[in-house]
């Protein structure tokens, strides 16, 4: 009887989660913007039908336009992080590297930026000045021009230091189609390295946690990861994504709604370190929402699995890599925790963020 009451419930959940969101909130909140079910329901109840088109559908991190008989991938990204300067980076550095990880995990080659700057009145003009050469400074390491841009100022009080909004274009590899709907079950999930160290840093910048162990966050280009993975998996590779706003259990939330299958993890193979896990312990908060700037996540078959995790961790930044799951038939449209002590739990996507303006 109880498996029974347990499966109509499996089975109530995974009908709620085929239904389109309806936006129905009367006003914004923080939440909306965080990345989690406020979020999604934001995005595809009120701001996909208004602009609905084929390249704006699948709300993948970059849109695929045709162009002759090329294809240009297009993302566009906002950075409102505090505080501006933290362990391990800035917002700077990581509006470049942001935008650049959006094209790659595409499959994308990136090939120029563009760069809004608001500013608020009042900013040290050494502030700003560190936060342009960061900018300059890490896309000469991503290989890419900041072509383009434009400057506002704003009045004081009403900017919070500085804002960046950066676009980044690129031309898609016509070999590499990423999609949920080329995963499969049996697929195995690659992590590429340990997760919820951006956030962390952010929580010690901000004074939220007095640590003394040192947490950098891991803001870094991930075109090097990338190219590895395609150059070891080949056409087994299915998809990507970097697990930014929501980390990574929000991403496979996404990933089992929009694919039709389950996604199982095991906890003993989650990459977190144990300052990580410790801060995030402190505050009651799950390390797999917590942002990441210079992770991946990958979907790579079965036969192509081990070979693709290798190749990770021969490479920069890599070296941490992890099997971390697989896809599964069921149960459809949900993520499941294999956990320590032998049970199972729900990975839910959160309705909004434990940790605002953290990216």
């Amino acid at each position: 009887m109880s498996e029974q009451r347990e499966q109509r419930v499996l089975d109530a959940l995974e009908q709620s989660r085929r239904r389109p969101p309806k936006f129905t909130a009367p006003r914004i909140d923080m939440s909306h913007g965080a990345g989690g079910k406020a979020t999604h329901k934001l995005i595809e109840g009120l701001l996909l039908p208004a602009f609905n088109n084929p390249a704006l559908a699948p709300l993948s991190d970059a849109a695929l336009l045709p162009f002759g008989d090329a294809q240009l991938a297009m993302t566009t990204d906002s950075f409102v992080v505090r505080p501006l300067v933290f362990p391990g980076g800035s917002i700077g550095e990581l509006a470049v590297n942001g935008t650049v990880n959006d094209l790659a995990v595409s499959g994308a080659t990136p090939i120029g930026l563009s760069a809004a700057l608001i500013i608020e009145e009042g900013l040290e003009t050494e502030v700003l000045t560190h936060e342009v050469e960061a900018m300059a400074n890490a896309a000469a390491r991503a290989g890419v021009s900041i072509a383009t841009g434009d400057t506002k100022v704003v009045e004081r009080g009403k900017g919070d230091g500085l804002y960046v909004i950066t676009t980044g274009v690129g031309v898609a590899d016509p070999e590499c189609v990423f999609s949920t709907a080329s995963v499969r079950p049996g697929d195995k999930i690659l992590c590429s390295g340990t997760i919820g160290d951006h956030g962390a840093a952010i929580l010690i910048a901000r004074g939220d946690l007095e640590l003394e162990a040192e947490v950098l966050s891991d803001t870094q280009p991930l075109t090097p990861l990338v190219k590895a993975l395609k150059d070891a998996a080949g056409s087994e590779l299915r998809f990507m994504r970097d697990p930014t706003r929501g980390g990574v259990g929000t991403v496979l939330n996404e990933l089992a709604r929009d694919s039709g299958y389950g996604v199982a993890m095991w906890e003993e193979r989650l990459p977190i370190r144990d300052v990580v896990h410790g801060a995030c312990e402190i505050l009651g908060i799950d390390p797999l929402y917590v942002a990441n700037e210079g992770k991946l996540l990958a979907i790579v078959s079965s036969e192509a699995a081990d070979a693709a995790l290798e190749a990770l961790r021969n490479t920069d930044g890599g070296e941490d890599s992890q099997i971390i799951g697989e896809i599964r038939e069921e149960p459809a449209r949900m993520v499941l925790m294999h956990t320590g002590f032998g049970g199972t739990r729900m990975i839910d996507m959160l309705v909004g963020d434990p940790l605002p303006r953290i990216c």
